[in-house]
């Protein structure tokens, strides 16, 4: 199984056969790369699970190529999804709606909700448009990587995170790095007011300009929806991540570019902004491991906009929620 660069029509019509047949393909999307199976086949969506190590009621996303699809899957969709929907797919945003009969329990983990995105990357969105043309009704992925772990943002981190998982039928296909660099902002649209369930790049303060109304954060409500990245530890490398001053020589260390590196540490990224920092973060992460270095001091940006969803991650690789 090779990873598969130069993606043409061709090699997406293949994919898209693959999925059909029931093996798994992982592919970019603008967040993190996916591993996509029929979200229809039980058999193959059990693979993802194994491949991945995930716990089996722990719900995945379903990933359409256009918000048309999505009365397929929601069985009720209030006015403000819909605006949302209008206004940031495609996009780095998953809605939480009430499924219909077609959304099973094999892939919401048990619940009566499932979640769906449109993902903007052109890759994605063309392999989503193949498939729904040969029958498919849409490709569950959760990131491609071990349950836990950090979330890969190129082929060759998937290939190193799950290749020795996968068969010869399933792929990898190449589609450069994605553009993001952190999983899409999760949002419950099963009550009156909508509630954030997961930060990301689609932000609070943009969500309420278009809905014109106040959008509830989770830590604020009871979580009753499992969703994606809600367990206390999650994209956590092997190296320790410390978000603390106390810096000793030979840590790894992250931080804006007009922070110094302190004596002793390697720089393992130094972004302009906080777009680049989540862009870089995951790589850098992986950079740490590869390196031997067992602990990472993370400086975060300052805690507003993609810097709250950045902090998000951080406390969850670093378990200290």
């Amino acid at each position: 199984m090779a990873i598969i660069s130069n993606c043409t029509a061709s090699i997406i019509k293949d994919a898209a056969l693959a999925l059909k047949q029931g093996h798994l393909v992982a592919f970019p999307t603008e967040t993190v790369y996916g591993l996509g199976a029929d979200v229809t086949n039980e058999k193959a969506v059990a693979r993802i699970y194994e491949v991945k190590g995930r716990p089996k009621d722990h719900p995945l996303i379903v990933h359409i190529s256009s918000m048309e699809l999505m009365d397929k899957w929601a069985s009720e969709l209030p006015e403000y999804a819909i605006k949302l929907a209008r206004a940031f797919w495609p996009g780095p945003m998953t809605l939480v709606l009430p499924r219909t009969s077609l959304a099973k329990d094999f892939i919401t983990g048990g619940q009566g909700t499932v979640a769906i995105r449109v993902p903007a990357h052109t890759l994605a969105n063309q392999l989503l448009r193949e498939f729904e043309f040969l029958g498919g009704y849409g490709i569950a992925a959760p990131s491609a990587n071990r349950f836990g772990k950090v979330s890969p943002t190129t082929s060759y981190a998937v290939d190193e995170e799950i290749g020795n998982f996968l068969s010869q039928e399933d792929q990898i296909l190449d589609g450069g790095q994605s553009q993001v660099g952190i999983e899409s902002t999760i949002i419950d649209c099963t009550r009156k007011i909508p509630t954030i369930l997961r930060p990301g790049a689609t932000i609070k303060e943009e969500i309420e300009k278009i809905i014109n109304l106040e959008v509830v954060v989770a830590e604020s409500v009871k979580k009753d929806i499992k969703v994606p990245g809600s367990f206390k530890s999650h994209y956590a490398p092997n190296a320790k991540v410390l978000l603390s001053d106390e810096i000793s020589p030979g840590n790894g260390f992250i931080a804006l570019k007009e922070i110094p590196t302190p004596d002793g540490a390697i720089r393992l990224g130094s972004p302009n902004n906080v777009n680049e920092f989540a862009y870089i973060l995951y790589s850098a992460l992986r950079r740490a491991d590869a390196r031997g270095i067992k602990y990472i001091n993370v400086v975060p940006p300052i805690n507003k906009g993609l810097g709250f969803a950045i902090l998000d991650r951080l406390l969850k690789a670093s378990d200290e929620i």
